[in-house]
């Protein structure tokens, strides 16, 4: 009897260890903010009904309203949702187009699975002496943020998930981790050809009849081109250097024209990842060459332009941003050859890092 009481005993301490190792390893629901975007206001869309599909069945849902905004951005905020999302089921409303669409989306599973453990690096720490890396995996390293973000955020998790709505059913889904934004895919909305029963629900509800919709809003000729052009990768690197020897680069920021956004710190900004990425939209950075010699530099592109050029220069090539000596200007470069951009600006810079001159 003693023996039984004994085994019964030590298999419920196993039994229980096993249940806090479990809840140790298991990661919380995510929660984010999701938004619906769109190119522009001439390209408004307004959802009817939609559901985001998660992996652990939690109901999702997009923000109340119609889309806004830019490309990859809305500018708006919302109740947070939560689950890892794995799909959508939306039919909404192209107003410039007078279309019902309906998208029954499968995002990628593992690489969903993949994106929302992880946590990518916005500023250096201020709690952790650790080299920063460009991302971290949040289950391998629970205790992140008590230890790189207890005094300021270092780190940011997966915050926002992002609807982008073109012409011809086009919808492009986007992740944000604070700064960093990462394509998830393109998906394709199919036309709803007997829409009367959405068409009712929706116009019972807003001021407008369809027609008058379509006679202020309806664009005939309303592509997906420039969006579908604005996914086109090159496998490139943007480089920042000068002549002067008191150079020290901390940050690059860039904006790309497919709605991704990237952030480069130290110490891999020194030598950044050579990697696909597409064209850039705007590039900015910041460096000092001495105490009280710090600066902000941005750099405009035009889609155009730089797209002929990078289609031109073969692979894995840098785009160097070379500083002046005297921190007045500086040029771009392709392969070190000056290429044709909007525009180029210079200011003081306010901000401060931990190898900044003291």
């Amino acid at each position: 009897m003693d023996k039984l009481k004994i085994f019964i005993f030590l298999l419920g301490m196993l039994q229980l260890t096993n249940c806090q190792d479990m809840k140790k390893n298991d990661m919380p629901l995510p929660t984010y903010n999701v938004q619906i975007s769109h190119p522009g206001n001439q390209y408004l869309v307004t959802p009817v009904e939609d559901q985001i599909i998660t992996l652990e069945n939690v109901p999702s849902h997009l923000p109340y309203g119609s889309s806004s905004g830019t490309w990859g951005d809305s500018g708006k905020g919302f109740t947070e949702q939560s689950g890892t999302p794995v799909g959508a089921d939306i039919v909404y409303f192209s107003r410039y187009e007078d279309t019902f669409y309906h998208l029954k989306a499968e995002f990628p599973k593992d690489k969903i699975k993949d994106l929302v453990q992880r946590a990518y690096a916005t500023n250096e720490s201020k709690s952790s002496d650790e080299a920063l890396k460009e991302f971290i995996n949040r289950k391998d390293q629970p205790d992140y943020d008590e230890k790189y973000n207890k005094l300021g955020m270092a780190y940011d998790k997966f915050t926002d998930l992002i609807f982008g709505f073109a012409p011809k059913g086009m919808v492009v889904v986007w992740l944000r981790f604070g700064y960093t934004q990462i394509e998830l895919g393109e998906f394709k909305a199919e036309v709803v050809k007997d829409d009367k029963r959405y068409a009712d629900k929706l116009f019972s509800k807003i001021s407008q009849t369809r027609d008058e919709i379509k006679q202020k809003m309806f664009i005939a000729d309303a592509s997906p081109l420039m969006w579908d052009k604005y996914r086109t990768r090159y496998k490139w690197t943007p480089t920042v250097v000068s002549e002067n020897k008191g150079f020290r680069l901390f940050n690059i920021l860039t904006e790309y024209y497919n709605g991704e956004r990237e952030g480069m710190l130290r110490p891999w900004v020194q030598n950044p990842p050579m990697k696909e990425r597409a064209l850039p939209r705007e590039i900015s950075f910041f460096w000092e060459t001495g105490n009280g010699e710090a600066f902000e530099g941005r750099a405009f592109f035009n889609w155009a332009e730089t797209d002929d050029q990078f289609e031109n220069a073969g692979e894995n090539f840098k785009l160097e941003l070379k500083i002046a000596p005297d921190n007045k200007s500086f040029d771009v470069l392709l392969m070190g050859h000056p290429i044709k951009i909007d525009s180029t600006r210079i200011y003081p810079s306010n901000f401060t890092f931990k190898d900044s001159y003291k």
